[in-house]
Protein backbone atom coordinates (compact mmCIF):
# COMPACT_ATOMS: atom_id res chain seq x y z
CA UNK A 1 0.00 0.00 0.00
CA UNK A 2 1.16 3.36 -1.24
CA UNK A 3 2.37 5.60 1.89
CA UNK A 4 1.04 9.07 1.51
CA UNK A 5 3.41 12.12 1.23
CA UNK A 6 2.71 14.72 3.89
CA UNK A 7 1.53 17.80 2.67
CA UNK A 8 0.69 16.31 -1.07
CA UNK A 9 -3.24 16.89 -0.73
CA UNK A 10 -2.91 20.26 0.65
CA UNK A 11 -1.03 20.97 -2.45
CA UNK A 12 -3.15 19.28 -5.02
CA UNK A 13 -5.77 21.39 -3.37
CA UNK A 14 -3.86 24.56 -3.72
CA UNK A 15 -3.12 23.65 -7.41
CA UNK A 16 -7.01 22.60 -8.20
CA UNK A 17 -7.69 26.29 -6.31
CA UNK A 18 -6.00 27.55 -8.54
CA UNK A 19 -7.04 26.52 -11.46
CA UNK A 20 -10.90 27.14 -10.44
CA UNK A 21 -9.65 30.50 -10.10
CA UNK A 22 -8.46 31.24 -13.49
CA UNK A 23 -10.72 29.36 -15.38
CA UNK A 24 -13.26 31.54 -13.78
CA UNK A 25 -11.61 34.57 -14.80
CA UNK A 26 -11.12 33.47 -18.29
CA UNK A 27 -15.00 32.59 -18.63
CA UNK A 28 -16.02 36.24 -16.72
CA UNK A 29 -13.63 38.00 -19.14
CA UNK A 30 -14.76 35.77 -21.87
CA UNK A 31 -18.44 36.00 -21.88
CA UNK A 32 -18.13 39.88 -21.38
CA UNK A 33 -16.90 40.66 -25.35
CA UNK A 34 -18.97 37.24 -26.57
CA UNK A 35 -20.29 37.53 -29.53
CA UNK A 36 -18.23 41.15 -30.42
CA UNK A 37 -16.93 42.26 -33.36
CA UNK A 38 -13.84 43.92 -31.93
CA UNK A 39 -13.72 41.54 -28.74
CA UNK A 40 -11.50 42.71 -25.90
CA UNK A 41 -10.98 46.60 -27.47
CA UNK A 42 -14.19 47.65 -25.84
CA UNK A 43 -12.57 47.59 -22.73
CA UNK A 44 -10.25 50.84 -24.17
CA UNK A 45 -13.48 52.44 -26.20
CA UNK A 46 -15.43 52.60 -23.01
CA UNK A 47 -13.18 54.46 -20.58
CA UNK A 48 -11.86 56.50 -23.36
CA UNK A 49 -15.64 57.41 -24.45
CA UNK A 50 -16.41 58.53 -20.62
CA UNK A 51 -12.59 60.58 -20.62
CA UNK A 52 -13.65 62.23 -23.68
CA UNK A 53 -17.10 63.56 -22.30
CA UNK A 54 -15.93 64.73 -19.12
CA UNK A 55 -13.05 66.53 -20.31
CA UNK A 56 -15.55 68.18 -22.95
CA UNK A 57 -17.82 69.44 -20.20
CA UNK A 58 -15.07 70.02 -17.69
CA UNK A 59 -12.25 71.03 -19.39
CA UNK A 60 -13.53 72.78 -22.60
CA UNK A 61 -16.91 74.29 -21.17
CA UNK A 62 -16.11 74.44 -17.15
CA UNK A 63 -12.61 75.57 -18.14
CA UNK A 64 -11.03 73.26 -15.55
CA UNK A 65 -7.43 72.80 -15.73
CA UNK A 66 -5.00 70.36 -13.78
CA UNK A 67 -3.80 72.00 -10.25
CA UNK A 68 0.12 72.91 -10.55
CA UNK A 69 0.39 69.97 -7.82
CA UNK A 70 -0.28 67.27 -10.00
CA UNK A 71 2.75 66.42 -11.59
CA UNK A 72 1.55 66.99 -15.28
CA UNK A 73 -0.69 70.28 -16.86
CA UNK A 74 -2.16 68.21 -19.53
CA UNK A 75 -6.21 68.30 -18.17
CA UNK A 76 -7.42 64.87 -19.97
CA UNK A 77 -3.69 62.96 -18.39
CA UNK A 78 -5.25 64.34 -14.78
CA UNK A 79 -8.80 62.96 -15.42
CA UNK A 80 -7.22 59.68 -16.94
CA UNK A 81 -4.91 58.91 -14.15
CA UNK A 82 -8.02 59.46 -11.45
CA UNK A 83 -10.35 57.59 -13.99
CA UNK A 84 -8.10 54.40 -13.81
CA UNK A 85 -8.55 53.43 -10.14
CA UNK A 86 -11.56 54.38 -9.91
CA UNK A 87 -12.78 52.30 -12.60
CA UNK A 88 -11.13 49.50 -11.48
CA UNK A 89 -12.72 49.14 -7.70
CA UNK A 90 -16.34 50.37 -9.50
CA UNK A 91 -16.72 48.05 -11.69
CA UNK A 92 -15.23 45.36 -9.71
CA UNK A 93 -18.31 45.80 -6.75
CA UNK A 94 -20.60 46.98 -9.44
CA UNK A 95 -20.05 43.34 -11.38
CA UNK A 96 -19.78 41.22 -8.31
CA UNK A 97 -23.31 42.37 -6.79
CA UNK A 98 -24.80 39.68 -9.08
CA UNK A 99 -22.36 37.69 -9.82
CA UNK A 100 -23.27 34.98 -7.40
CA UNK A 101 -26.83 34.47 -9.37
CA UNK A 102 -24.35 34.25 -12.24
CA UNK A 103 -22.99 31.14 -10.82
CA UNK A 104 -26.11 29.71 -9.30
CA UNK A 105 -25.88 26.27 -10.87
CA UNK A 106 -22.50 25.96 -10.09
CA UNK A 107 -23.04 27.56 -6.06
CA UNK A 108 -26.33 25.19 -5.76
CA UNK A 109 -25.23 21.83 -7.40
CA UNK A 110 -21.48 21.18 -6.75
CA UNK A 111 -19.31 21.94 -3.86
CA UNK A 112 -18.24 25.25 -4.96
CA UNK A 113 -16.06 28.04 -3.40
CA UNK A 114 -18.59 31.03 -3.91
CA UNK A 115 -16.15 33.38 -2.45
CA UNK A 116 -14.25 32.95 -5.23
CA UNK A 117 -16.74 34.29 -8.15
CA UNK A 118 -16.44 38.25 -6.63
CA UNK A 119 -12.38 37.36 -6.36
CA UNK A 120 -12.64 36.41 -10.37
CA UNK A 121 -14.64 39.59 -11.36
CA UNK A 122 -11.66 41.38 -9.82
CA UNK A 123 -9.09 39.94 -11.57
CA UNK A 124 -11.22 39.74 -15.06
CA UNK A 125 -11.76 43.78 -14.51
CA UNK A 126 -8.05 44.01 -13.71
CA UNK A 127 -7.27 42.71 -16.96
CA UNK A 128 -8.82 45.58 -18.56
CA UNK A 129 -7.09 48.10 -16.39
CA UNK A 130 -3.72 47.13 -17.46
CA UNK A 131 -4.90 47.62 -20.84
CA UNK A 132 -5.97 51.30 -19.86
CA UNK A 133 -3.03 51.23 -18.40
CA UNK A 134 -0.95 50.46 -21.04
CA UNK A 135 -2.36 53.28 -22.82
CA UNK A 136 -2.57 55.53 -19.97
CA UNK A 137 1.25 55.17 -20.59
CA UNK A 138 1.58 55.57 -23.65
CA UNK A 139 -0.16 58.93 -23.73
CA UNK A 140 1.67 60.04 -20.92
CA UNK A 141 5.18 59.40 -22.71
CA UNK A 142 3.97 61.62 -26.00
CA UNK A 143 2.84 64.11 -24.21
CA UNK A 144 5.37 64.78 -20.99
CA UNK A 145 8.07 62.93 -22.77
CA UNK A 146 8.78 60.88 -19.41
CA UNK A 147 8.10 57.86 -17.99
CA UNK A 148 8.20 58.09 -13.96
CA UNK A 149 9.59 55.88 -11.66
CA UNK A 150 6.90 55.58 -9.48
CA UNK A 151 5.28 53.19 -12.28
CA UNK A 152 6.87 50.46 -10.06
CA UNK A 153 4.68 50.92 -7.09
CA UNK A 154 1.47 51.03 -9.06
CA UNK A 155 0.99 46.65 -8.32
CA UNK A 156 1.05 46.81 -5.13
CA UNK A 157 -1.52 49.97 -5.31
CA UNK A 158 -3.87 47.42 -7.34
CA UNK A 159 -3.47 45.03 -4.77
CA UNK A 160 -4.60 47.47 -2.15
CA UNK A 161 -7.18 48.48 -4.25
CA UNK A 162 -8.16 44.96 -5.12
CA UNK A 163 -8.22 44.13 -1.01
CA UNK A 164 -11.19 46.83 -0.89
CA UNK A 165 -12.90 45.86 -3.99
CA UNK A 166 -13.42 42.30 -3.45
CA UNK A 167 -14.20 42.71 0.23
CA UNK A 168 -16.77 45.36 -0.78
CA UNK A 169 -17.90 42.87 -3.70
CA UNK A 170 -18.28 40.20 -1.13
CA UNK A 171 -20.56 41.88 1.17
CA UNK A 172 -22.59 43.50 -2.05
CA UNK A 173 -22.55 39.91 -3.49
CA UNK A 174 -23.83 38.15 -0.59
CA UNK A 175 -26.61 40.86 0.39
CA UNK A 176 -27.45 40.72 -3.16
CA UNK A 177 -28.64 37.03 -2.69
CA UNK A 178 -31.26 38.05 -0.11
CA UNK A 179 -31.92 41.45 -1.25
CA UNK A 180 -32.54 41.68 -5.24
CA UNK A 181 -32.43 45.00 -4.52
CA UNK A 182 -29.23 45.31 -3.72
CA UNK A 183 -27.45 45.56 -7.12
CA UNK A 184 -29.42 48.72 -7.67
CA UNK A 185 -28.38 50.25 -4.27
CA UNK A 186 -24.42 49.51 -5.23
CA UNK A 187 -25.09 51.58 -8.31
CA UNK A 188 -26.66 54.35 -6.39
CA UNK A 189 -23.93 54.27 -3.80
CA UNK A 190 -21.41 54.16 -6.11
CA UNK A 191 -22.62 57.17 -8.40
CA UNK A 192 -22.51 59.26 -5.02
CA UNK A 193 -18.70 57.61 -3.82
CA UNK A 194 -17.61 59.13 -7.36
CA UNK A 195 -18.43 62.51 -6.94
CA UNK A 196 -16.84 62.23 -3.32
CA UNK A 197 -13.96 61.13 -4.78
CA UNK A 198 -11.27 64.36 -6.84
CA UNK A 199 -11.16 62.49 -10.48
CA UNK A 200 -12.71 65.14 -12.25
CA UNK A 201 -11.78 68.34 -10.08
CA UNK A 202 -8.66 69.11 -7.48
CA UNK A 203 -9.26 68.08 -3.59
CA UNK A 204 -9.47 71.78 -3.20
CA UNK A 205 -12.03 72.80 -5.28
CA UNK A 206 -14.14 70.76 -3.17
CA UNK A 207 -16.35 73.14 -0.64
CA UNK A 208 -14.58 72.74 2.77
CA UNK A 209 -18.15 71.54 4.77
CA UNK A 210 -17.95 68.35 3.08
CA UNK A 211 -13.64 67.96 2.64
CA UNK A 212 -14.04 65.65 6.12
CA UNK A 213 -15.75 63.49 3.41
CA UNK A 214 -12.04 63.19 1.16
CA UNK A 215 -10.59 62.26 4.68
CA UNK A 216 -12.99 59.06 4.96
CA UNK A 217 -12.56 58.31 1.85
CA UNK A 218 -10.36 54.90 0.35
CA UNK A 219 -10.48 55.55 -2.98
CA UNK A 220 -9.40 59.47 -2.54
CA UNK A 221 -5.78 58.09 -1.49
CA UNK A 222 -5.72 55.43 -3.97
CA UNK A 223 -6.70 57.89 -6.81
CA UNK A 224 -3.52 60.83 -5.08
CA UNK A 225 -1.17 57.76 -5.08
CA UNK A 226 -2.17 56.84 -8.79
CA UNK A 227 -1.22 60.29 -10.07
CA UNK A 228 2.14 60.42 -7.88
CA UNK A 229 3.05 56.90 -9.46
CA UNK A 230 2.34 58.02 -12.94
CA UNK A 231 3.85 61.72 -13.16
CA UNK A 232 6.33 61.86 -10.66
CA UNK A 233 9.19 60.13 -9.51
CA UNK A 234 8.96 60.91 -5.83
CA UNK A 235 8.47 58.76 -2.61
CA UNK A 236 4.97 58.03 -1.90
CA UNK A 237 2.77 59.39 0.59
CA UNK A 238 3.44 57.31 3.05
CA UNK A 239 0.11 58.23 5.23
CA UNK A 240 -1.75 57.27 1.89
CA UNK A 241 -0.35 54.33 1.25
CA UNK A 242 -0.99 53.44 5.45
CA UNK A 243 -4.87 54.75 4.86
CA UNK A 244 -5.44 53.26 1.69
CA UNK A 245 -3.72 49.80 2.98
CA UNK A 246 -5.63 50.06 6.43
CA UNK A 247 -8.54 50.44 4.56
CA UNK A 248 -8.37 47.42 2.17
CA UNK A 249 -7.14 45.28 4.57
CA UNK A 250 -10.70 45.93 7.47
CA UNK A 251 -13.01 45.65 4.48
CA UNK A 252 -11.22 42.68 3.23
CA UNK A 253 -11.42 40.92 6.69
CA UNK A 254 -14.34 42.06 7.17
CA UNK A 255 -16.05 41.02 3.88
CA UNK A 256 -14.43 37.79 4.29
CA UNK A 257 -16.28 36.98 7.73
CA UNK A 258 -19.81 38.67 6.59
CA UNK A 259 -19.72 36.38 3.65
CA UNK A 260 -18.39 33.38 5.54
CA UNK A 261 -21.63 33.92 7.53
CA UNK A 262 -24.03 34.43 4.79
CA UNK A 263 -23.15 31.31 2.65
CA UNK A 264 -24.71 29.59 5.23
CA UNK A 265 -28.05 30.66 3.38
CA UNK A 266 -26.92 30.49 -0.01
CA UNK A 267 -28.29 27.02 -1.17
CA UNK A 268 -31.44 27.42 0.08
CA UNK A 269 -32.13 30.61 -1.72
CA UNK A 270 -30.76 30.35 -4.67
Amino acid sequence: MARRVPGTHFLRNLVDRRSLLFQLVRRDFEQRFVGSAVGWVWGLIHPLVLLLSWVYVFGFVIGMQAPASAGTQHYPLYVFSGMLPWMLFSETVQRSASSLLDHANLITKTVFPAEFVPASVFLSTLVSHLLALALMVVATLCWERKIAAGLLLLPFYMFLIGLLAVGTGWIAASLHVFLRDTAQMVSVVLTFWFWMTPIMIAEDRVPRQVRFLLTANPMYYAVRLYRQALFTSKLPDWGDVAKLAFSGAIVFLAGGLFFRYMKKGFADVL
